[in-house]
C-alpha cells in the first residue's frame, strides 16, 4: 500500500530559518511542498521519510535565500495492483460504489465488478447483491459507512497541472470540467468470493 520513492528537489530556505538545521528546515519545507498532494504518476505523498543526501547550497543574486539541491525519500501511498485493501463505503451511485480508506476517497467499484447479480436501488441510492440461495434471492445491502475489503485492479492519473491560457468559451468550459477531476483514482473490485462487506463473510 505504502512505498519509498526517490526524489530529487531544489529547496528554497528563507533567511529568518538560517539559524535552524539545514535538515529540519529542508524536511519542513518538503512536507509543505509534497505532504497530501499527487505526484503524477507517483502516487499520493505522506510524509518524508529520510533525507539521504544535501548538495552545497548557493545564494542568488537578488534573493537572500539559500537554495539546496536535496535527494530524500519520501512515503507514498501507491498499491499495486491486484492488492487487497478495506476501506468503508463513503457512497454509491449509478456508477458504483464509491470507498474511502480515510486519507483517501478517490476509489471506485462500477458495476460490473460488484458481486453479481447486483442492482442499483434508487429509493435507498444504495447498490445490492442479490444472493442466491435455496430458499430463494437475499438482498444484501452496501449502505454507507459499511467496512469493504476489495481488490485494486487498475489505477488512472490525469496530469492536473495549470495549462496555458484558452482562446475559446469552448476549451474554458473544457478546463473546469477537468478541475474536478481526481488527479489519482484507484478502480476495485469485489467479484470475488471473500470479497465485500466484512460482515458478508464473518456470519455463519
Amino acid at each position: 500500500m505504502f512505498v519509498l520513492v526517490e526524489m530529487v528537489d531544489t529547496v528554497r530556505t528563507t533567511p529568518w530559518q538560517f539559524e535552524r538545521k539545514l535538515n529540519d528546515s529542508i524536511a519542513e519545507e518538503l512536507n509543505k511542498k509534497l505532504a497530501n498532494k499527487v505526484v503524477y504518476n507517483v502516487g499520493l505523498c505522506i510524509c518524508l521519510y529520510d533525507i539521504t543526501k544535501l548538495e552545497d547550497s548557493y545564494i542568488f543574486p537578488g534573493d537572500g535565500a539559500s537554495h539546496t539541491k536535496v535527494h530524500f525519500r519520501y512515503v507514498v501511498f501507491h498499491p499495486f495492483l491486484d492488492e487487497i485493501l478495506m476501506g468503508k463505503i463513503k457512497g454509491c451511485s449509478p456508477e458504483g460504489v464509491h470507498v474511502s480508506l480515510g486519507f483517501f476517497d478517490d476509489i471506485i467499484i462500477p458495476p460490473e465488478s460488484l458481486q453479481q447479480p447486483a442492482k442499483f436501488d434508487e429509493a435507498e441510492q444504495v447498490w445490492v447483491w442479490e444472493y442466491e440461495t435455496e430458499e430463494g434471492a437475499h438482498d444484501l445491502y452496501m449502505d454507507i459507512g459499511e467496512d469493504i475489503r476489495f481488490r485494486v485492479v487498475d489505477e488512472t492519473f490525469i496530469d492536473t497541472s495549470p495549462t496555458g491560457p484558452s482562446t475559446t468559451e469552448s476549451s474554458t468550459a473544457t478546463e473546469e470540467t477537468q478541475r474536478k477531476e481526481a488527479p489519482y483514482t484507484l478502480v476495485g473490485s469485489i467479484s470475488e468470493p471473500g470479497l465485500g462487506l466484512l460482515s458478508w463473510w464473518t456470519n455463519n
